[in-house]
């Protein structure tokens, strides 16, 4: 099992956090939800000689895909996202992009399916599709290392929000119970905003589970 660093980045008007997934061993990195300042997250990885094997979204509003491109451009990458999640992307009334002032198309080249596992620059990574804040939005677990990167939808002691375009609270929750509840208790989880928790303190003490 390839030892894991995860570094955080705080990018974007609505402070979105981005993640570097670093193979230790190897200096390859996944990117998670780059949803801006593409130009300074590549100087930080051409500072430190990281090797970015792929971008995972975990959903397509512009705060988590708006960085994209520009870094698959950049460094030759693919953009991984959830099959359904397609719509949100493209279309610039689901994906928000007009909140910047500028409404915009993402995309993604690898769609996902519910439960599929892929490996990536030497981690074995389980989707788990969890629609609510957004159709297709999704969560990255890391079985063998215990890390959840859970996007809006699970937040420390909260969930994501519902009210978008195709938003739905039920969905969400179930998603939440049925997906993310049944993981041990001390998987740690990156969050899309915010500080991080773990499953074991949002099953015990989230008002909304």
């Amino acid at each position: 099992m390839a030892p894991i660093k995860v570094e955080q980045y705080v990018v974007g008007p609505v402070q979105t956090n981005c993640y570097f997934a670093i193979n230790e061993d190897t200096k390859e990195i996944l990117i998670i939800d780059p949803g801006a300042a593409a130009g300074q997250l590549a100087e930080i990885i051409t500072k430190q000689d990281l090797k970015p094997r792929a971008i995972l979204l975990t959903h397509g509003h512009f705060d988590h895909a708006g960085g994209a491109e520009a870094l698959a451009e950049r460094f030759g990458l693919s953009i991984y996202a959830y099959e359904a999640e397609k719509e949100t992307l493209e279309d610039t009334a689901l994906n928000l992009s007009g909140w910047e002032g500028a409404e915009r198309r993402y995309h993604a080249d690898c769609w996902l399916s519910d439960e599929q596992e892929i490996d990536l620059a030497g981690f074995h990574i389980r989707v788990f599709h969890t629609p609510g804040h957004t159709v297709g939005g999704c969560c990255y677990f890391f079985p063998y290392h215990k890390i959840l990167f859970s996007g809006d939808t699970l937040f420390q002691m909260s969930v994501g929000r519902t009210d978008f375009p195709k938003g739905s609270a039920s969905e969400l929750i179930r998603a939440i119970r049925e997906k993310l509840m049944v993981l041990p208790d001390d998987v740690t989880v990156y969050t899309g905003h915010g500080d991080g928790t773990t499953i074991g303190t949002e099953r015990m003490y989230n008002p909304y589970l």
